[in-house]
């Protein structure tokens, strides 16, 4: 089942950006002074790469670099994996497990950078999501001749005596004999 929940209804809104020429110390004393993971990069304002703690760690003081010199350009992770404002948080899930991303920045219809989704985000949103999906699973499950009431999948029309056809729409009685004939 595709879940249609826009990423802009779980991702961060505004994102913390540094630009290119900055130095490996300026990153991390932004992540710490925001208590955040990770910072875009950015040149002449478009985001152009990103930069984690891990990359940090692994890139410049596992090698014995210079915190201080080293500049974001030469450690940052490109290219920039984004997704739109627009798409759901299940292609944000596909997005991150394809290109093997914890972090993903988001941009409007324009291109501009408004904000951030993380695997902690999707989280956030999961147990909402199974209960839904139980529930789902629930309802589906009963019986194609047990009888229930709402509104008929055909004739659009409220009855007290649907019932559920096998490729799981509900009909009235009167809708189902004429599917049969």
């Amino acid at each position: 089942m595709k879940t249609d929940i826009p990423i802009s209804d779980v991702m961060k809104h505004g994102v913390i950006t540094v630009d290119i020429g900055k130095t490996a110390v300026d990153v991390a004393q932004s992540l710490k002074k925001n208590n955040i993971g990770c910072v875009i990069v950015t040149q002449k304002g478009k985001a152009r790469g990103i930069v984690t703690e891990r990359d940090i760690v692994q890139k410049v003081i596992a090698l014995g670099k210079d915190a201080k010199k080293a500049k974001v350009q030469d450690f940052m992770s490109t290219p920039l994996r984004v997704i739109k404002d627009k798409d759901s948080i299940q292609d944000a899930a596909e997005a991150m497990k394809v290109y093997n991303v914890k972090r993903l920045p988001v941009i409007n219809a324009k291109g501009q950078l408004i904000g951030i989704v993380t695997e902690s985000d999707m989280v956030r949103v999961l147990p909402g999501l199974v209960e839904v999906l139980l529930e789902k699973k629930q309802y589906d499950e009963f019986r194609p001749n047990e009888e229930l009431t709402g509104l008929c999948s055909i004739c659009g029309l409220h009855s007290d005596s649907l019932v559920r056809e096998d490729n799981g729409k509900l009909v009235c009685e009167e809708c189902a004999e004429e599917e049969e004939v």
